[in-house]
């Protein structure tokens, strides 16, 4: 239940993200959602091989053991790619000619 939470939340900020710069909003709802899962399996990987070397004893069979552990995992691959999104896009904002003519008339 906790894990349908998060995704929501991510799905929502990707879908602002992708408002606010006139991307596709599906498009980075479900890529956001689905780096959340990446995430998660890259950390599957790693908490694997360390405690294959370091022996920590990870109960696998635990679903709720597992989803906190990997929590981590997940989100900041989530919030590294929305940041990695915010800054590309936020570098590609053009400024249009009229808004440029503007500059320094009275407003009404």
């Amino acid at each position: 239940m906790l894990e349908l939470i998060i995704i929501y939340f991510i799905g929502k900020y990707f879908y602002e993200l992708a408002k606010d710069f006139n991307q596709n909003k599906w498009l980075f709802v479900v890529i956001g959602v689905l780096t959340y899962f990446v995430g998660a399996v890259i950390g599957v990987v790693i908490l694997m091989a360390l405690d294959a070397s370091f022996a920590f004893g990870i109960d696998w069979e635990s679903r709720l053991l597992l989803t906190f552990l990997l929590m981590p995992f997940a989100i900041a691959s989530c919030y590294l790619l929305y940041t990695l999104l915010k800054k590309r896009w936020q570098k590609t904002i053009v400024i249009s000619k009229d808004e440029i003519d503007e500059i320094g008339k009275e407003v009404n």
